[in-house]
């Protein structure tokens, strides 16, 4: 493990519209000069566009580094003035940099041959920008930047609540033991909290959503697209396939995992004596109390040196030297942003784990999955370019879900000697509940971005139908503003990430196949999941399923084939 970084060491000169000006005026000079140095394979013309090449990937590693950094900043505190003032920095950034970017490509792929520049970037990294630079025009760049700022007050808003359950005062991530809580009226307590905050919010969070379809349908048309779909599709860089795979694999999951899942609840509903299930029963899935992590936030995170240790050597030392960085925020604290995620310096190298420990298993699931995402950054690092050190999403998703999976053997160390098999058939339970979800997020981004002229009511009438398709079971009681199709509003993908959620759902599809493999061949498991981590993006999505031994999600057959033996093993028959 070579010497990383400290976090709090970490610095890096902000832009600035001027330097990035003469940044790219720069590389168009020079890219002019490798263009005259010779005929296509010249080994002087080979040697300068390369060269070029190495200080375009620098600018971006560099504008990337400090943008990753100022947006984490933020994250950490949304109440604080400077972080903010920074954000909106890189907010109005983003475009220019977006500008200077996408016309260098276009230059590349169209004076350098499409041979020769494949020989230097490879072959995914050239697809990619042929992408790329279908979905950004300066026409655009002021709505682009307007986009930011909504999103960015969408995460304001949402940190900024207050809640109240019993005695107990809290922020939304705060909720989750309430909200899990054997008692029956305390988890409902928590959730008509949950809900009332978004009812007393729901004006604004409506009129941000209908900015943010507005803008976004807006940019499609300046673009030449008909709807935004094919825009977000582009921008979430999916080369391989499109909408009609994605309803295909929506209609799979309806097929084989809403049946399975309306067995559970009932069966579920019944062992406890209810006289229906509820929406805030759901969350509660083992009778016993969903089990906790021992100790508190330090023990879990002492313990996982352990876990990782035994997981796989190099990733013991990974997570050390994060740990020993500050490369780990983890505590929840009024006006932290909610949720986790893992953003990256791609400068230095070392990704950096973000998440709001509750003290429930929730800590655990989170703290997992990000751990596959920066593992995956880490080992993928010395990828030649840095459109390739991070996957497309829906296959970035598969190292974090798989590494959820392939932490099940350790799993004493963080819950007790008497509650690993009771965290494995949770976490399995909840991964499957989650598959309905997931995709009916999906289906309502689908209908929002096809139909961009819904009032807000419609769109709520929308995710209501959406829900009765995909949750049947789903009754939100007295809760008013789920009951009447407000659910999606708490749901910040929606909002910020257009179209990206279904790759949670594909992912899990794939992570449920290195559960079944680590099952009957542990080590060979984790050899082709830590491979798959070393190939960082260097390959689309369906083939990097193809290059671990996986099943491509979009074969009929895959989702039912693991949905069947998680069944089986629910049911002790595996």
């Amino acid at each position: 493990m070579t010497h990383q970084p400290r976090f709090s060491d970490l610095r890096f000169d902000p832009p600035t519209r001027e330097t990035l000006s003469a940044a790219h005026a720069g590389l168009d000079r020079a890219l002019s000069a490798a263009l005259a140095a010779g005929p296509e394979n010249d080994p002087a013309r080979r040697a300068a566009l390369a060269a070029l090449l190495e200080r375009f990937d620098s600018a971006r590693r560099g504008f990337e580094s400090w943008a990753s950094l100022v947006h984490l900043r933020f994250a950490q505190d949304t109440t604080d003035a400077g972080a903010r003032a920074d954000r909106d920095l890189a907010d109005q950034l983003n475009p220019e940099a977006a500008r200077h970017e996408t016309a260098l490509k276009k230059r590349l792929l169209s004076e350098v041959g499409r041979q020769e520049l494949t020989g230097l970037l490879g072959r995914h990294a050239v697809r990619l920008w042929e992408s790329d630079v279908t979905i950004f025009d300066p026409a655009i760049a002021s709505d682009l930047e307007a986009e930011a700022r909504l999103s960015a007050r969408y995460t304001e808003l949402l940190a900024s609540a207050r809640l109240r359950v019993g005695e107990a005062e809290t922020n939304l991530a705060g909720l989750a033991p309430f909200a899990e809580a054997l008692d029956r009226d305390t988890r409902f307590a928590a959730e008509n909290a949950r809900w009332g905050f978004f009812e007393r919010n729901a004006a604004e969070l409506d009129s941000l959503f209908g900015e943010l379809v507005a803008l976004r349908t807006r940019m499609a048309r300046t673009l030449g697209f008909d709807t935004y779909t094919a825009l977000g599709y582009r921008r979430m860089r999916r080369v391989d396939y499109g909408p009609a795979e994605v309803a295909s694999f929506r209609e799979e999951v309806v097929a084989h995992v809403v049946p399975l899942m309306a067995r559970l609840l009932e069966e579920r509903r019944a062992a406890q004596g209810w006289d229906r299930l509820r929406s805030w029963d759901e969350g509660l899935i083992d009778p016993a109390g969903n089990p906790r992590p021992v100790g508190d936030h330090d023990t879990l995170v002492e313990r996982a040196t352990t876990m990782f240790d035994r997981l796989d050597g190099e990733m013991g030392g990974f997570y050390r030297a994060m740990l020993d960085g500050g490369f780990l925020d983890l505590r929840n604290r009024d006006g932290k942003a909610g949720g986790g995620f893992c953003t990256s310096f791609p400068v230095q190298g070392m990704p950096f784990i973000f998440a709001n420990f509750n003290g429930t298993h929730n800590d655990i699931g989170v703290f997992t999955h990000e751990m596959g995402h920066a593992f995956q950054n880490w080992k993928s690092r010395q990828q030649p370019g840095i459109d390739l050190l991070w996957p497309t999403m829906d296959a970035a998703e598969i190292n974090s879900m798989g590494l959820e999976f392939l932490c099940w053997p350790e799993m004493e160390l963080l819950v007790g000697d008497e509650n690993g098999d009771r965290y494995r058939r949770m976490h399995l339970i909840g991964s499957l509940a989650f598959l309905p979800y997931g995709v009916c997020v999906d289906h309502f981004q689908h209908e929002i971005y096809a139909h961009p002229e819904m009032s807000p009511a419609e769109r709520h009438e929308c995710w209501q139908r959406l829900e009765k398709r995909y949750m049947p079971w789903r009754d939100w009681g007295p809760l008013a503003h789920p009951a009447k199709g407000g659910r999606w509003q708490a749901q910040p993908h929606i909002y910020r990430s257009p179209f990206y959620y279904i790759d949670y759902t594909l992912a899990l599809c794939c992570a449920l196949q290195f559960w079944l493999r680590a099952r009957h061949d542990r080590p060979a498991a984790m050899h082709d999941y830590v491979a798959l981590c070393g190939r960082g993006g260097s390959m689309p999505f369906t083939d990097l399923v193809a290059s671990a031994g996986l099943a491509s999600p979009f074969t009929r057959g895959t989702l039912s084939l693991v949905v069947k033996e998680a069944a089986r093993f629910l049911d002790g028959e595996a």
